[in-house]
């Protein structure tokens, strides 16, 4: 496990790097740095990411998810079931799109997947996205993943017993949501103000105990409330 001694400008995400391949962690942190992102430590399996984590506290995790000893969905559970994982964002590195380990790592907590051949200015823009709170949505993939993996809800009513804490217009607006519209999609289309709208996705999260958006669309399809039919809208 290698480490970067440099504090770099306190504006810019600090991260960890994880994946069993010496080159994509050099070719992520070549990125990133050219962009005044600090890469504060690099780990080649599961294990060294929890270390590096509890020694270094980033911002962002870059997670492989397949990595020897300790794999990065096992690693990720660990990282956010921590007193200090609260503030830890954690990216799911990928060679597959429809994958059912990025799922449970989604369902995990995971803010968001990235594909190992993402272009640079993706993944700084992913990284520093997270960074603030948000959540890493590609919302067709997304959505055809949790499709795919999600457990099928029982036969109850559309919205299941985790969702009774919310209102209507916050149902209405969770299934918008993990329909993958982004927060000025949903104001057009609820003729409400991006403010507004802010204020209702924070609320759903706070009443849902989830970390961000991403586990609310898991949340959406795992109780039912949106299904493959009313959410297959191509893409």
């Amino acid at each position: 496990m290698s480490a970067a001694g440099a504090a770099g400008d306190p504006a810019q995400p600090r991260v960890v790097i994880a994946d069993d391949q010496t080159l994509v962690r050099r070719g992520f942190r070549l990125i990133l740095s050219s962009a005044s992102i600090p890469v504060v430590a690099e780990a080649a399996n599961g294990n060294e990411a929890v270390a590096a984590v509890r020694t270094h506290r980033p911002d962002v995790v870059l997670m492989d998810i397949r990595m020897p000893e300790l794999d990065g969905l096992e690693a990720t559970r660990r990282i956010l079931a921590a007193p200090s994982g609260g503030d830890v964002r954690i990216i799911i590195l990928t060679t597959f799109d429809l994958d059912q380990y990025v799922y449970a790592a989604l369902a995990a907590g995971a803010s968001g997947f990235l594909l190992k051949d993402v272009s640079p200015e993706h993944l700084v823009a992913a990284v520093q996205l997270v960074r603030t709170g948000d959540a890493l949505l590609a919302p067709s993939i997304t959505r055809r993943l949790v499709e795919r993996f999600a457990p099928r809800p029982a036969p109850a009513g559309a919205a299941g017993p985790g969702l009774s804490a919310l209102t209507p217009r916050e149902l209405e607006v969770l299934g918008l949501v993990a329909r993958g519209m982004s927060n000025a999609e949903l104001a057009a289309a609820l003729t409400l103000s991006e403010a507004t709208v802010k204020t209702h996705v924070a609320r759903i999260l706070t009443k849902l105990g989830l970390r961000d958006r991403v586990q609310a669309v898991v949340l959406a399809y795992e109780t039912g409330l949106v299904s493959r039919q009313t959410s297959d809208t191509g893409g």
